[in-house]
């Protein structure tokens, strides 16, 4: 199961604090869950680990021979709706959940708002 966390309830919550993306907030718990714990020596290069992270925006599944028809401009349909919220996923776990947004004034650049993050793995719901 996984667990919501509801971020803007969070960052409203904590007064005096500027708002850091939930990413950074998530950095932060986790140093300072390893400072009280003292179960890492150095966090500092445990945060430096390079991961890679997706945004999944749909998936389809198709017979190989209509995917070898495919050809520049075709158009495949995804599962996933406009406005539903997209994946979030680091090294191959979901760890959010978010919309897409445009970042750039031009159209050109795409990012997501983080809407979601997802829990521990036999926490809350899903």
């Amino acid at each position: 199961m996984a667990q919501s966390f509801d971020y803007e309830s969070a960052s409203a919550s904590d007064e005096g604090h500027t708002e850091t993306s939930p990413l950074e907030r998530l950095a932060e718990i986790a140093a300072r869950t390893a400072e009280e714990t003292g179960k890492f020596a150095n966090v500092d290069a445990i945060l430096r680990i390079p991961v890679t992270m997706q945004v999944v925006l749909g998936s389809a599944t198709i017979p190989v021979a209509n995917l070898m028809k495919l050809g520049r401009g075709a158009v495949v349909p995804l599962d996933h709706r406009v406005g539903e919220p997209v994946d979030v996923v680091v090294n191959g776990r979901v760890v959010a959940r978010g919309e897409v947004v445009v970042v750039e004034e031009d159209n050109s650049r795409f990012g997501v708002s983080l809407t979601e993050i997802v829990g521990p793995l036999g926490q809350g719901d899903t």
